[in-house]
């Protein structure tokens, strides 16, 4: 049972990779007072956990009944998630402003697909999948990854400290640059996605 869940700790933290929601959490809140900041990981979190412990219970049972592979989950993930981090990229400061208070950011992008990534999302239904792990096995693996998402959050609420260092100009360089890792993972989610489809095809 040990090995398991320090496996499951391993997969999950490499999937959701908290320090790098860390980063993306700072470019994006760099401007928002300390006490929305807060809130805004908070309800990042807390929506990241609402759509992992949705995955873990019905996300087997649901994607199975529409016909939706996961594979088309990922690249239509990954095509929204390209957008977005070209408006980070080429965005001046007025509309990086506009941006942020046209939707909330603590949905999209980190919640999903930052934190409950694709990879996430993927990670929790193979490690609780219901023909192979017992109820308690999945209680278990469903714990494992609260606490992942419970270290998440801390590390989104030491982020003001990072703001506090770099300063505005700093956060205004650090959000084009996670907006070009955002870029290049939305590309890496599709060719990973489109890579598997042919695996599949071929064999």
């Amino acid at each position: 049972m040990l090995d398991k869940v320090l496996h499951d700790f391993l997969v999950i933290w490499a999937t959701i990779d908290p320090i790098g929601t860390m980063a993306l959490f700072a470019a994006l809140t760099a401007k928002l007072p300390a006490d929305r900041r807060r809130k805004t990981a908070f309800k990042t979190v807390g929506y990241a956990a609402i759509v992992l412990i949705g995955a873990i219970v019905i996300g087997q049972l649901l994607l199975t009944a529409m016909g939706i592979s996961l594979l088309s989950f990922q690249v239509a993930g990954g095509i929204i998630l390209f957008l977005f981090g070209l408006q980070m990229i080429f965005a001046d400061e007025a509309q990086q402003g506009d941006v942020e208070s046209q939707h909330d950011i603590s949905v999209f992008p980190l919640a999903i697909p930052a934190t409950a990534s694709p990879g996430a999302i993927l990670a929790v239904i193979l490690i609780t999948d219901n023909h192979i792990y017992s109820v308690q096995e999945q209680v278990i693996s469903a714990i494992t990854m609260l606490v992942v998402l419970l270290i998440t959050l801390l590390l989104l609420l030491l982020s003001e400290r990072i703001l506090k260092v770099i300063g505005v100009g700093g956060a205004s360089i650090l959000t084009r640059i996670m907006g070009l890792i955002l870029a290049a993972l939305s590309v890496e989610f599709v060719m990973e996605a489109l890579g598997v489809a042919k695996w599949v095809a071929n064999n």
